[in-house]
């Protein structure tokens, strides 16, 4: 039950950013009744990597740290094209972590 709730938090943090390829740090409530924060680290940029979340993660929770709630992502799913001609491959990132 508890990974599903977190699967709800993810999905409904990369919703209220709107697109997936959208970078974004959202203040959450957690199951437990904390707060944490829902990274959305996706995109197309193939410089993109896992350090962008911990970064943006180090930035909103300060020198105190932070523990990594959940953290899921997919490596390279084809996106979107633009009238056919080009396609992207979407990188999906998502971390969800609480502040100490």
């Amino acid at each position: 039950m508890r990974k599903l709730c977190l699967s709800f938090l993810l999905l409904s943090a990369a919703v209220a950013t709107g697109c997936a390829t959208k970078s974004a740090t959202t203040m959450i409530h957690l199951p437990d009744g904390q707060q944490g924060f829902a990274l959305n680290c996706s995109g197309s940029d193939a410089g993109a990597s896992w350090a962008e979340c911990f970064r943006r993660a180090g930035e909103a929770c300060g020198p105190s740290g932070y523990d990594i709630v959940s953290k899921d992502g997919s490596e390279g799913g084809a996106g979107g094209s633009v009238n056919g001609l080009f396609q992207a491959n979407i990188t999906t990132r998502t971390m969800v972590v609480k502040c100490h």
